[in-house]
């Protein structure tokens, strides 16, 4: 049998199409309005009724712009939440700006010592051709960031604002990673010619100054000491003087970031287990990127837990799969483009997870939950997109949603049962850099 696609082929092909009238309905739909508006459900618009019974008030959401920053966003959202509550501050907001800095600052440092790690390899090694590619960029988890806070603080978003190159990052992630790239052939090229550790150091340290100096320029140089002035929803002035980022951090934010957990749902690899990301680190001798693999069940009853105390909560999904962006959707079965095209092209969760097809994308906030009968109906999502989409930023996820695209939260220890607390207080076994858990 020829392995070639044949005139004869083809004919049968359209043959074969044009004899179907379901086919031509079908195409008119889809050239007309596009596959999804074509495939939609629109029964799953009619039952995602935004009324929850576990509802968090937050305020305006926030907006990262044409930046990466989501994972940012949601994880200061969480710990706003908190100081708007504790302070009666509404709408109070933290620089994303000001740990965006020490976050590309951080993760350049962390770019160089891997390159001068691995100098002995070749460029084309898995590992080397993974640093390269990518020195620096907005992504990142919630570990990340608590690596960052506990190093440096936190900020008020009026004492460090947002800059043009902050909510739209790719000139300055472009300028950067070229010259990451550049000194990190220069540094591999040292080591190969056998310069001590101590010049190595000394020409990575004359390196990192180009770096500050770019972030500098693009977002500012951050504060070092600032006063914290505002007025409460009771009108009563607060004034607050002298204060360092981290005094900032200790003051106003009440929870112990080594309290919280990440619990991860990948179903491709064995659950109640702890995971470590190394490839992932941002910050030398800062947190470990870590993730507890366990049955989406775990996830879904810590967060209500977590939600019915007052606390919002960080997760991680795959924003792109089921959803509407401008109506503020997550629903599982939102399009039905098998119908329209009549095929089958369902792959589970651990299958999307083997082959690649999803993945964790985009970071936002659970701020709310519907339960019915014991069981979670519906979730609230905060996004960080601004008020233009959704119900002013706020997006409706149905419980099959979170089954299938959620693979993350980030919860607290006392929501847990021991048994989990015990395997994240345990040692985490190491994942590498193409592994679909990143």
């Amino acid at each position: 049998m020829s392995k070639e696609i044949t005139n004869d082929l083809i004919n049968d092909f359209e043959n074969d199409f044009n004899s179907s009238k379901a086919n031509k309905i079908a195409a008119r739909a889809a050239q007309e309005n596009g596959i999804f508006k074509a495939s939609q459900n629109l029964q799953t618009k009619i039952d995602l009724d935004p009324t929850f019974s576990i509802e968090i008030d937050t305020g305006k959401v926030a907006n990262q712009k044409q930046s990466g920053r989501c994972w940012m966003f949601s994880a200061l959202n969480t710990m706003r939440h908190s100081i708007q509550k504790n302070f009666k501050i509404k709408d109070f907001e933290l620089s994303q700006n000001y740990t965006n800095f020490w976050d590309k600052f951080e993760k350049s440092n962390w770019f160089f010592e891997n390159v001068i790690a691995t100098a002995d390899k070749d460029l084309g090694d898995r590992k080397v051709a993974f640093l390269f590619a990518t020195p620096q960029q907005d992504g990142g988890q919630w570990d990340m960031l608590c690596g960052i806070i506990e190093k440096y603080g936190i900020v008020p978003k009026k004492v460090y604002p947002e800059t043009a190159n902050a909510t739209n990052s790719s000139a300055l992630n472009d300028t950067l990673n070229t010259l990451l790239r550049k000194d990190g052939l220069e540094l591999r090229k040292m080591v190969q010619a056998g310069k001590s550790e101590a010049k190595v150091q000394e020409r990575k340290n004359e390196m990192l100054r180009e770096v500050y100096r770019i972030l500098a320029i693009s977002l500012g140089v951050p504060p070092k000491q600032f006063d914290f002035e505002y007025k409460d929803d009771d009108g009563n002035y607060k004034l607050d003087q002298n204060l360092t980022p981290l005094d900032f951090f200790h003051n106003y934010f009440e929870d112990d970031l080594d309290d919280y957990v990440v619990l991860f749902n990948a179903p491709d690899h064995e659950y109640d287990k702890l995971y470590a990301f190394p490839f992932e680190d941002n910050v030398e001798g800062g947190s470990p990127i870590r993730f507890l693999n366990t049955k989406i069940e775990n996830l879904k009853e810590a967060a209500i837990k977590q939600l019915k105390d007052g606390e919002t909560i960080w997760f991680g999904c795959d924003v792109g799969k089921q959803s509407d962006r401008q109506k503020g959707i997550l629903a599982a079965d939102l399009y039905e483009t098998d119908t329209v095209f009549n095929i089958e092209t369902k792959l589970s969760k651990k299958e999307r997870l083997e082959t690649g097809a999803s993945g964790s994308t985009h970071a936002m906030t659970l701020v709310g939950v519907d339960v019915v009968d014991g069981k979670p109906r519906q979730w609230k999502v905060e996004n960080s997109w601004g008020t233009k989409v959704g119900e002013k930023g706020y997006f409706v996820m149905d419980d099959k949603w979170f089954d299938e695209y959620l693979f993350k939260v980030v919860v607290k220890k006392q929501y847990l049962p021991e048994k989990l607390v015990k395997i994240a207080e345990g040692e985490a076994t190491p994942v590498p850099c193409w592994d679909s858990m990143a």
